[in-house]
């Protein structure tokens, strides 16, 4: 998206975010950015809310739990390291996302680059999606899906790249600008289903 626009969103939500968003918010140059004021007023209040947790110890305060690094075996790029709070699953606040994305920096810490809300299916069927929740002016989430792991349900996501660059557009799940580091023994496995035109491949994550 551009700067503009968010910008202006984030003075709406409050003047201390706008002085912070005029020296720290990403730009974003994306064909399905969206322009519509609301969106760009609730992608605002996304990113101030999780302004603290550029700082990776302030997420694991929270109560946000790191998992392994998942990336596409099609090689469309990577979603980073999730960090997920199970008591957030089901949020559709865009102040409230369920999981955030890390990767690694060049100093050897992890940056924040995106954010993720995860919606349990609600009839646990994953060749159904009359339920698929939508977010940010009708984007609609990927799934259903299985579980990334023993404690997480079938379920829909959404992933949201407020706070790094992905050419292949801001509501994409892969962005290919995030890697992994190698692993031996590393697979992986495609999820069952997303919305037309997105990419299903999703790396195996911990289980």
């Amino acid at each position: 998206m551009s700067q503009r626009p968010l910008r202006t969103a984030i003075a709406l939500t409050t003047a201390a975010a706008a002085s912070f968003a005029l020296a720290t918010v990403p730009a974003h140059a994306t064909a399905d950015d969206p322009d519509d004021p609301k969106v760009q007023e609730e992608l605002a209040t996304a990113y101030v809310a999780t302004a603290k947790y550029l700082d990776e110890s302030a997420a694991i305060a929270d109560g946000y739990v790191p998992n392994r690094c998942s990336e596409d075996p099609a090689g469309h790029g990577s979603m980073g390291y999730h960090y997920f709070k199970e008591s957030l699953y089901g949020s559709v606040d865009p102040a409230k996302p369920a999981s955030l994305l890390y990767e690694d920096g060049m100093d050897g810490k992890r940056r924040l680059a995106g954010v993720e809300w995860i919606v349990p299916d609600a009839d646990h069927n994953l060749k159904t999606s009359n339920d698929r929740p939508s977010m940010f002016g009708g984007q609609k989430f990927d799934g259903p899906m299985p579980g990334h792991n023993a404690t997480m349900p079938i379920h829909y996501d959404l992933h949201v790249w407020i706070w790094k660059d992905n050419p292949n557009g801001l509501f994409n799940r892969w962005n290919p600008t995030v890697k992994c580091p190698a692993r031996p023994g590393h697979t992986a496995h495609a999820s069952p289903t997303a919305p037309t035109g997105q990419t299903t491949d999703m790396a195996n994550m911990a289980h």
